[in-house]
């Protein structure tokens, strides 16, 4: 009777046994590590979810998502893919909270996008990406940071799929709906698109000026919120620059944004009289009204700190005034004019460099401001001060031909000590060239960078962009 009912007991046991779902192991491992897909579920997502699946759809779908994860983690997309999509379109919401499954998804699609080389399935690799984002809104919503998301593709991996003007258009859609708070991923190749499109005359100067201004809010919005440091860290060496290089668009800021911003500076040093001069320049180049309080405190700060007798009535007086008045186009030409019109090669030599300072400094055309002071050069072959001024015109391109950090910004630095080094041969300007060569010579791309693209220290290297020079290979290691 013992071993009857011994017998049964074991026999009751591996019926049991045989009657349980079965359950790989990964699945078991994965359910520990990935708790996102036991954790409550959220019923009212309108993608199916993994609480909407019967008993063993919901267990294909769930070992879907466990098996692809797996091999996603070790980057073995061509065996994910499949389990990938029994988890994505069996359930794509999972369990109505997680989203990764979206991101990961992208992520394969773009690597099997880089692998091709047949166009017609690159498309499709794109279309399929871009379908994944929708059904990504679909399902949690946020449209316009899926629309950055989108242009952000299209600019940096999906180039020549689509027009420069939709991915234009698709970054001002998110920029129009989340303003200051946009996300820190679109700031700087919209900061790029943008900037050309203005300078190219694509689009006007009103809508230039309105996203030139919601960037600029959106770079102090979210460096003062303390999140994403790193990202933030690298906008602003960047985005502010490029923005800043188009004050030499007439009617591009307002008149606020030259006060806050120039005014600012004049009262850390209010006794400054260049700082005078700039600031005033500048409230008048931005239509600032002349009678207003901020004009009024400039104009005292000048006839106090600043007043010089003017020149005699002529070409020369005009263009003074026009330049004082903030009308750069204006006061170039009367300039011009007069050095045409001057035999007097040390008058040639200073209304060249001023020319050439006010293509640098208030119309931001760095082609044009070269171009005078070689000019200035020219007049005055042992002069450092030319040289001096087209060394600070290719070090401050790196926001210009690169990103403001990396390979493409590092290399103006090149170009920029050949010009500090001849400068330095004029002792009147020997110091200062000096200080620029030690500030900028940190800022050389080191060894590593140029073992990579396999360029030897010394060889000569020609820098594009509007430089366009050849120099010489230098490290700052």
């Amino acid at each position: 009777m013992y071993r009857f009912l011994l017998n049964f007991i074991i026999l009751i046991f591996i019926v049991f046994l045989g009657c349980t779902p079965k359950a790989t192991e990964p699945i078991v491992q994965e359910k520990e590590r990935e708790v996102e897909i036991i954790e409550p579920e959220m019923p009212e997502n309108p993608c199916m979810t993994l609480s909407k699946l019967g008993g063993y759809d919901r267990e294909q779908v769930e070992t879907g998502y466990v098996l692809y994860k797996d091999l996603f983690k070790v980057k073995k997309y061509d065996q994910a893919l499949g389990y990938w999509k029994i988890a994505y379109y069996g359930a794509p919401a999972a369990n109505g909270s997680i989203k990764y499954q979206f991101e990961d998804g992208i992520t394969m699609y773009k690597h099997f996008y880089n692998q091709a080389s047949d166009l017609d399935l690159k498309s499709a690799y794109v279309d399929t990406v871009m379908m994944i984002y929708d059904k990504r809104v679909e399902c949690f919503g946020e449209p316009a940071y899926i629309e950055g998301r989108k242009a952000f593709d299209y600019y940096y991996y999906f180039q020549n799929q689509i027009s420069d003007e939709l991915i234009y258009n698709m970054f001002k859609t998110t920029l129009d709906i989340k303003k200051e708070k946009v996300n820190y991923f679109v700031i700087n190749p919209f900061t790029k698109i943008l900037s050309d499109r203005i300078l190219n005359k694509e689009i006007s100067v009103e809508e230039g000026g309105k996203y030139a201004q919601l960037l600029l809010d959106a770079v102090d919005y979210g460096t003062k919120s303390g999140k994403n440091k790193e990202a933030w860290s690298i906008i602003n060496d960047y985005a502010p620059s490029r923005l800043e290089n188009l004050e030499g668009v007439k009617g591009l800021y307002s008149c606020e944004y030259y006060e806050k911003k120039y005014m600012a500076l004049f009262n850390e040093n209010p006794q400054d009289c260049e700082g005078i001069n700039t600031a005033y320049r500048r409230l008048a180049w931005g239509g600032c009204n002349k009678e207003g309080i901020a004009m009024n405190s400039l104009v005292s700060a000048k006839k106090e700190n600043c007043y010089t007798p003017p020149p005699p009535p002529g070409i020369l007086r005009l263009a003074f005034d026009a330049y004082q008045d903030g009308n750069y186009s204006e006061a170039v030409g009367l300039f011009s004019q007069y050095v045409d019109e001057s035999d007097d090669i040390d008058k040639k030599f200073k209304y060249n460099l001023l020319i050439a300072k006010i293509y640098y400094g208030d119309i931001k055309n760095f082609p044009k401001s070269r171009q005078f002071a070689m000019k200035a050069a020219e007049n005055k072959p042992n002069s450092g001060e030319p040289y001096l001024l087209i060394g600070k015109l290719y070090a401050s391109s790196g926001p210009l031909c690169g990103p403001g950090r990396g390979w493409d910004s590092q290399i103006v630095t090149w170009p920029a000590i050949d010009m500090f080094e001849k400068a330095k041969k004029d002792p009147l300007v020997a110091q200062e060239a000096q200080k620029f060569i030690r500030t900028y010579w940190q800022y050389m791309p080191k060894k590593e960078d140029i073992f990579q693209r396999t360029i030897k220290a010394g060889s000569s290297f020609k820098v594009g962009c509007w430089i366009n020079r050849t120099t010489t290979v230098r490290t700052a290691d």
